[in-house]
């Protein structure tokens, strides 16, 4: 029965980061914190969390040594989107409050952990943030987002083939999925599911008429088309800024935000790309609060899910400004074992770890204590 395991504070405090999975660790890069400051330019920051220590680090900031190697290091920014492809994090998108939005690709070497920015040639997309990247064999598709020099909502495909570095529009075939920003689009074998995100009722045009689409939609890659679909009976509630992950076949969302409703959300769906259909699910444990902009990462059968955003206390579950931007982690095992099972039995009736040997009592110890790289939730800024 899958169950929240873990949760620790003290991490990285980040709202509408990027960030992507290899072998043991997280690799998170950039976001957005209330009171920093995005108006001076400044390398992105990157943070590593180790799922075996459960601590977090942050990566020191790279000595470019000349302004063309400068380049070479992506801005801080928010609303950008992070694939892993082999060794290798590209980072592509997102804005700051200075240079606005970006459509440079940068890429991240996990092993030496050095920057570059390769040569890439085609129909490079226009800049934007709140789109969506997902990762297909050797290519990585592009989807929606809010375009900046446009001033709208995007619907279109890009598609960058990684071995030869040439971006490409797709010429979907079928009805596209509408305009939206903050949506999700998860590979499920050779298909993208699109679910949620902003959009307009009116066109690509932001007005103060904004939907919440909760219907799937579905890209199939080997023949370029959006596909006609049925509508599933049972359906969450649309939202955006929410996440989204692929386990064992099946398509996943938790959180997110639905401003027509003025309301945040931590709830947890399955979708069945077979039978087409949604299920509520309702992990034992307690989970997180609700909210938006967190980031989940798959690592083995866990997911491992870190900050966003949420309501102050004392505001209720809606209210779309007064804000409290999070540095926690919870850890949700969809097959915890029995030694998981027995720790969390000893750190829940608070028995006595003595007798226990020394590798165990490590392991509790990493499982009870928060990290220390948090900044202050309220800066001088307010």
């Amino acid at each position: 029965m899958w169950r929240w395991t873990t949760h620790l504070d003290g991490g990285p405090r980040r709202v509408n980061h990027a960030a992507v999975s290899m072998g043991h660790k997280v690799y998170s890069f950039g976001g957005y914190c209330s009171g920093d400051d995005y108006e001076t330019l400044r390398q992105i920051d990157v943070h590593v969390f180790n799922t075996v220590s459960l601590r977090w680090m942050k990566l020191p900031p790279v000595r470019t040594g000349g302004r063309e190697h400068a380049r070479d290091v992506p801005y801080m920014r928010y609303g950008h989107t992070a694939v892993l492809l082999e060794d290798t994090i590209y980072i592509w998108g997102g804005r700051n409050d200075t240079e606005g939005a970006c459509n440079v690709l940068y890429a991240f070497h996990v092993n030496n952990h050095r920057w570059f920015t390769p040569k890439i040639s085609g129909t490079v997309p226009g800049a934007r943030d709140g789109h969506s990247a997902c990762i297909l064999g050797k290519a990585m598709y592009i989807f929606g987002g809010y375009e900046q020099l446009a001033d709208c909502f995007s619907n279109d495909i890009h598609k960058l083939d990684t071995t030869t570095m040439v971006w490409s529009l797709v010429n979907a075939r079928g009805t596209p999925a509408r305009w939206r920003d903050f949506h999700s689009a998860t590979i499920v074998g050779t298909k993208m599911f699109v679910f949620g995100g902003r959009a307009d009722r009116f066109g690509p045009f932001h007005s103060s008429n904004e939907i919440y689409c909760n219907k799937i939609k579905v890209f199939d890659t080997e023949t370029n088309s959006w596909l006609n679909t049925a509508t599933a009976q049972l359906l969450p509630e649309g939202r955006r800024s929410h996440s989204a992950f692929s386990y064992n076949g099946e398509l996943y969302i938790f959180g997110g935000y639905n401003a027509r409703l003025d309301r945040h959300f931590n709830d947890l769906w399955k979708f069945n790309p077979e039978a087409f259909s949604w299920k509520k699910v309702e992990p034992l444990g307690k989970g997180p609060c609700p909210r938006r902009r967190q980031c989940c990462c798959l690592v083995g059968d866990r997911i491992i899910l870190f900050g966003g955003t949420s309501p102050c206390p004392d505001q209720g579950m809606g209210d779309e400004f007064n804000l409290m931007d999070h540095s926690d982690l919870y850890i949700l095992d969809f097959s915890p074992n029995l030694k998981t099972l027995c720790k969390l039995a000893v750190i829940n009736y608070s028995l006595d770890q003595q007798g226990l040997p020394h590798d165990i009592r490590w392991e509790l110890n990493a499982m009870t204590t928060n990290s220390n790289i948090s900044r202050p939730i309220f800066s001088s800024h307010g």
